[in-house]
């Protein structure tokens, strides 16, 4: 086998050859995980990323440019390798490496302070974490210690992590059920029914744990009557409110974080993601100055470590507040994901068919099929369009679309479409299936994932034998 770290650099450029691509396939598979690969390519995304920027990046083996629609569920907010924050960046390893994670910086002290004046209500204290799962992990000890109490509330088809306390507070058993037994206490309600969560919460539950905006579950928007709700709740029995806004934090959603359109403060939240602006992970979970939450912390202050809250990584986050603020692209976000609705909802009247429902808020919006299946087909036919998106992984009939903040009102007009040209293009392939659809154990197979990975790689071995063969057949003719 071709050794790789002898010769890494032909692999690191703008431009790579079929072969090339074949080779690095080969070497994931070989030493990191094939199962990923075959799950990619079903949904023609197996790309590798090359001149990445703003909200796109260039697939090396065609050119092929292509728009974001993912952006790491979130993480790319301010844009694909933002200049302005990357310069941030190179400037701190000026002065700073990592620096130790429980050491007084004043980068920390200044990021804390940033954080607590953009931060809603009386959430003016601060701990650091590396990452979404992590802050998440903080946030449920938080809730448990400062109560003393154990019972964790969450919802049905959550997603929190993948880690501890996080997996389990995920409200989908896909997640958790190789894993079992896994931390007790935690129960489940429907997402959106208060009646539900009412009948369930009492002076036992330490917490109730949501996000105002459902991301995996297929992009379910919290009314505002529900989050007041569970505020009051919380207040009746003296429980916490956690916030997950890992996804739907940093001007996501249209406003700087999810909660400002319900008015309704957490007593605790967790953010990540874009937080570090796509370059460097950090996350912090920002908590109300009351008093037992504070007196736990303060008895405790090793409850929870993190290599979160890095030097670095402060440097970094406080680029990127300041250049959401500068930009005021939560405002920008609004507009964007107006006109995308707006336009989704014209082509689900054109396409009934095969579009259920259009939801979301802001920038994070959800497409659902009729049927699980589509998701997976409509993620290869959105690629040979140019635009990455991806499939829920609680709800595979929905599709995600959280474009980069930053794109312009030109770059949606090419998003819009190359929707339109994506939902054409499986039209021929849709009646088919659907037919199939109308025999309940063909139903089965078709949403299975296993069966869906199998079926669209044998399409995908096709289109390469197709393209070997297309030389040799123009020269025949």
């Amino acid at each position: 086998m071709k050794n790789i770290t002898a010769n890494h650099h032909e692999y690191f450029k703008d431009r790579l050859s079929a072969t090339e691509k074949k080779q690095i396939d080969q070497w994931f598979g070989e030493y990191i995980n094939e199962g990923q690969i075959k799950y990619l390519r079903a949904g023609h995304l197996d790309v590798l990323e090359t001149k990445r920027q703003g909200i796109h990046f260039t697939e090396p083996v065609n050119g092929q440019r292509i728009m974001d629609g993912f952006s790491a569920a979130g993480s790319f907010n301010v844009g694909r390798l933002n200049p302005e924050i990357t310069a941030v960046l190179r400037n701190a390893l000026d002065q700073w490496d990592m620096g130790d994670m429980q050491s007084i910086s004043p980068v920390k002290v200044k990021l804390a302070r940033k954080l607590t004046e953009l931060a809603p209500g009386n959430l003016n204290r601060i701990l650091f974490a590396s990452g979404g799962g992590d802050a998440l992990e903080a946030a449920i000890k938080l809730a448990r210690g400062a109560t003393g109490r154990s019972e964790i509330i969450s919802t049905v088809k959550a997603y929190h992590g993948h880690t501890g306390f996080a997996l389990s507070a995920n409200g989908k058993e896909h997640y958790r059920k190789y894993f079992e037994p896994l931390i007790p206490e935690f129960r489940f309600v429907p997402f959106n029914d208060l009646h539900a969560m009412n009948s369930i919460v009492s002076e036992k539950t330490a917490a109730i744990l949501v996000e105002p905006v459902q991301g995996e579950a297929g992009i379910f928007v919290g009314t505002p009557d529900y989050l007041k709700g569970l505020r009051q709740l919380c207040d009746k029995f003296g429980c916490l409110l956690i916030f997950d806004e890992v996804q739907t934090g940093f001007g996501r959603t249209g406003k700087m974080f999810a909660c400002e359109h319900s008015g309704v403060v957490p007593d605790i939240m967790a953010l990540a993601k874009s937080m570090g602006g796509g370059v460097y992970a950090n996350a912090a979970v920002l908590y109300q100055d009351s008093a037992a939450l504070v007196t736990f912390v303060e008895a405790h202050p090793e409850f929870h470590t993190s290599w979160g809250g890095t030097d670095l990584g402060c440097e970094v986050s406080l680029a990127v507040l300041e250049y959401l603020q500068k930009n005021r692209l939560w405002e920008h976000a609004e507009r964007m994901g107006n006109k995308l609705q707006t336009a989704l909802s014209e082509i689900q009247q054109e396409n009934p068919e095969i579009i259920k429902e259009i939801r979301g808020i802001g920038l994070m919006i959800g497409v659902e099929y009729l049927h699980e299946f589509m998701g997976p087909m409509m993620s290869d036919a959105l690629a040979r369009n140019g635009v990455f998106a991806v499939y829920s992984g609680n709800a595979p009939q929905v599709m995600r679309f959280m474009f980069p903040l930053v794109i312009s009102e030109d770059e949606m007009e090419q998003v819009i479409d190359a929707i339109r040209h994506a939902v054409h293009a499986m039209k021929w392939l849709f009646p088919v299936a659907l037919h199939v659809a109308k025999v309940p154990f063909l139903l089965e197979w078709l949403n299975d994932e296993k069966f869906q990975t199998t079926v669209f790689n044998g399409l995908r071995k096709l289109e390469d034998l197709q393209r070997k063969l297309n030389p040799f057949l123009r020269r025949k003719k």
